[in-house]
């Protein structure tokens, strides 16, 4: 495997493939319903509803980085944080599951784009790299994984 094939593996294996280390992120949202990922453990904490937008937003700036794309086209408005769920409907829940989706494989197509003699050379108004942008985003999905995981026990 070259070093963008290794790459796009770690990301996939963050976000929906099996891997050692127990549930990714995709996995910690499975058969959670938009009862569920609108419960909050108290008031003013975030919910697995907001980690999901959270974590599709930063896929999104982290594509956006690696392409020079200009900030504004993100399907939510704002950034970073996102009070969710407007209307905790099925619908609802299943359009930001997709928005999740649909910014994991767009961030999967730019990593595939980026030029190998590309990837340790400093981003553009950054101080990281291609590679450490995408190795954070691995790291990311994890982390939040986790969070969904214990929040989803907490549920009463």
């Amino acid at each position: 495997m070259n070093d963008i094939e290794q790459l796009v593996d770690m990301l996939e294996r963050a976000f929906r493939r099996r891997s050692w280390h127990g549930t990714n992120l995709r996995g910690s949202i499975r058969r959670v319903t938009p009862g569920e990922a609108a419960w909050r453990p108290r008031t003013g904490r975030h919910n697995i509803w907001e980690l999901v937008a959270h974590c599709a937003y930063w896929k999104y700036a982290a594509r956006r980085r690696l392409t020079g794309e200009a900030r504004g086209s993100f399907a939510i408005r704002g950034s970073n944080w996102f009070t969710r769920p407007e209307q905790a409907t099925e619908t609802a829940w299943r359009s930001d599951l997709a928005l999740l989706d649909d910014q994991h494989r767009a961030l999967i197509d730019a990593v595939r784009r980026v030029r190998p003699q590309a990837l340790h050379r400093r981003l553009a108004r950054s101080a990281d790299t291609a590679f450490s942008l995408i190795v954070g985003v691995a790291a990311h999905d994890v982390y939040h994984a986790g969070q969904i995981q214990l929040l989803r026990r907490l549920i009463p």
